[in-house]
């Protein structure tokens, strides 16, 4: 059984579930800056051990993990440990479809790289949502359509590029040196 520190949320733990050793280790040191301890899983089995020995009250979570795992899955596996722990989705990769799943799945709230620490807390702090948002007049461009048709097609397959390029009728070169142009990491 977890130890009682572990399960206040008042103490301020934190999981990063980052495959980016980089990123995390700054979104770690700027977290502990902040008072909160630090946990670290770069992929979902590392996430589900632990979950074992831990409650985080707050978790930060990239949307795409280099070991084929979604963010989308720790999301959910860890709204299923806890449905009172905050979670904020991270991703270069923003779609509308993802951020719609991310937050049905349990997630408080879904911000596009690159994010800080401010970003972050801010979004862990906002319960509801803001009617009072501004609306945009600029137009989508025909490229971030493409690209969002793009991530929503992989994300449907699972990453899987040769897939998404045969569902998008592109030869699987094309589709890989599209994706290189638009790297977000």
């Amino acid at each position: 059984m977890a130890d009682a520190l572990d399960l206040d949320v008042n103490e301020r733990l934190l999981l990063v579930v980052e495959d980016d050793d980089a990123f995390a280790r700054t979104l770690i040191r700027s977290f502990e800056r902040r008072g909160y301890r630090v946990l670290r899983a770069a992929d979902l089995a590392q996430v589900q051990q632990l979950l074992g020995s831990h409650t985080p009250g707050f978790a930060v979570v990239d949307l795409k993990l280099a070991s084929g795992d979604s963010g989308l899955s720790c999301v959910q596996t860890l709204h299923a440990h806890s449905a009172a722990m905050l979670i904020v989705v991270l991703t270069g990769y923003a779609s509308i479809a993802t951020a719609v799943e991310a937050i049905k799945l349990g997630a408080r709230h879904y911000l596009a790289k690159p994010a800080n620490t401010d970003d972050i807390e801010a979004a862990f702090a906002r319960a509801q949502g803001d009617a009072e948002v501004e609306l945009t007049e600029r137009t989508t461009s025909i490229k971030t359509l493409e690209w969002e048709h793009i991530h929503e097609t992989l994300a449907a397959t699972g990453f899987n590029i040769s897939e998404a390029a045969r569902r998008l009728g592109l030869h699987r070169r094309t589709l890989a040196r599209k994706l290189e142009k638009q790297r977000v990491k």
